[in-house]
């Protein structure tokens, strides 16, 4: 591989400049679970980041899928855009980073007609990858640590939330959603369920964190021992607790 860890580090710094690095505590997105995945070929590396969260702007709860590499796989097509100088233009401001969206739960009528932002009154189930899963009681809430800001309410992130600790699984991306910007080639080296993330917001950079100096050079390297964190993780969403308050 010709790539050095610095310069994987220069392209994650990059991307913070430019607001396509994760931000957990982002205003517009509440946060409710993460993950990091690692992959690798003898040429190649890519770092995907997975978070599930919602945001009352899109409607419904989303887990965003963004890819960081040497090289991407299956970029936007010119007949997505407008014209040819806009594909371009994509092309051009994100040359190592990608950004796709999976939708674990379906859209119905377990969301508040009237506020997007509760879960009805009368809400009993809601559809998981294909799978119904029941709506729990207020005392479920609270076993998780979860406080209900509008009790007897529930708010939409908390459900998201409840969720997370007790069907995390299918709420984060598939296999082939957390390669779909991955070339075929390269093999997962690594995949965290926690980690020490930056402070984005407030200009924390991924080349100035120990996580992401000890991850870049488990890419470079392919020996993934060469992970050994010595800050405590801060990925939950307890530690973010300005993330979609705008």
């Amino acid at each position: 591989m010709d790539w050095t860890p610095q310069e994987i580090l220069a392209v994650l710094d990059k991307c913070c400049e430019s607001f396509t690095f994760p931000m957990l505590d982002n205003g517009y997105v509440y946060l409710a679970a993460t993950r990091l995945s690692l992959f690798r070929s003898p040429l190649d590396w890519a770092m995907v980041i997975e978070v599930f969260g919602f945001s009352p702007r899109a409607g419904l709860p989303d887990t965003s899928i963004q890819t960081f590499a040497s090289q991407l796989h299956a970029r936007d097509k010119p007949e997505d855009y407008v014209d040819r100088e806009a594909h371009q233009n994509y092309l051009k401001n994100n040359p190592h980073n990608e950004f796709r969206s999976a939708f674990p739960l379906t859209e119905g009528d377990w969301q508040d007609s009237d506020d997007s932002e509760l879960l009805a009154i009368d809400a009993r189930m809601v559809e998981l990858r294909g799978q119904s899963v029941q709506i729990p009681g207020s005392v479920e809430y609270e076993r998780h640590g979860i406080t209900l800001e509008e009790s007897p309410r529930v708010k939409v992130i908390e459900f998201c939330r409840y969720l997370a600790e007790k069907a995390r699984e299918p709420l984060l991306a598939t296999e082939h959603e957390r390669r779909v910007s991955v070339l075929p080639q390269m093999h997962q080296i690594l995949q965290l369920e926690d980690w020490h993330h930056p402070d984005v917001a407030n200009d924390e950079l991924p080349s100035r964190s120990e996580t992401f100096r000890q991850l870049a050079d488990v890419l470079v390297s392919g020996n993934a021992s060469q992970y050994r964190p010595s800050i405590p993780p801060n990925t939950h969403w307890r530690n973010w607790p300005d993330g979609g308050r705008l």
